[in-house]
């Protein structure tokens, strides 16, 4: 690593958390007067989704609009079963990482989510959420990644200048995105790439 590194910052999906989002549109197709195909194609990270991750748009209202676009006959309530069903299972060998990572350097996470995935994944995976001094959730702080403010937000918040900040994300437009102001930050494919970039980090 070219400069020290004081605080490490991971992703949570695909990096700590497996997530799936054919599992909603399977969940939604019995509820839905769509194919299968054209359900796929439908359902869209649009900008409806993006203002549910800002908190700008209430799950209850996004949903609204989920069985509009995906022609669902369902209640919000089973709209959020299928919406809840992406999460495969906790990344246990990354979560290790972390928890040893945590015995040398702070650790925090920052993850595009919203209220209903938030309150899911805190109960499915506690150990992942107590790993982290702190996590920083896109529709809690009205910013996601990719957005130059969202990483300006986070390190100030984490008190630590960018370049000494160690990121992990598993999209590539994040990774580049944290890279722009000047964090370290490394694109996971596996838990391989946490581990080596956690030892060139001194933090295993």
């Amino acid at each position: 690593m070219s400069t020290a590194v004081h605080a490490l910052l991971f992703d949570l999906g695909g990096v700590l958390v497996d997530i799936d989002f054919s599992r909603a549109l399977q969940h939604w197709q019995a509820h839905s007067s769509l194919s299968a195909e054209a359900l796929a194609k439908a359902f869209r990270f649009d900008p409806a989704y993006e203002q549910h991750e800002r908190g700008q748009l209430s799950s209850e209202a996004y949903f609204a609009h989920l069985a509009t676009v995906l022609k669902l006959s369902a209640s919000a309530k089973e709209i959020e079963a299928g919406w809840n069903a992406i999460f495969k299972g906790e990344i246990t060998e990354a979560r290790a990482l972390v928890q040893h990572a945590g015995r040398a350097l702070p650790c925090y996470a920052f993850t595009n989510t919203n209220g209903s995935h938030m309150r899911t994944w805190s109960a499915l995976y506690p150990e992942v959420v107590q790993a982290f001094q702190r996590i920083f959730a896109s529709h809690e702080i009205g910013m996601r990644k990719p957005e130059a403010d969202a990483f300006a937000f986070v390190c100030t918040a984490m008190r630590c200048r960018p370049e000494s900040v160690l990121f992990f994300d598993d999209l590539a437009e994040n990774v580049e995105a944290a890279q722009a102001p000047g964090l370290q930050a490394v694109q996971v494919r596996s838990p391989r790439d946490v581990e080596r970039a956690l030892r060139a980090a001194g933090a295993l």
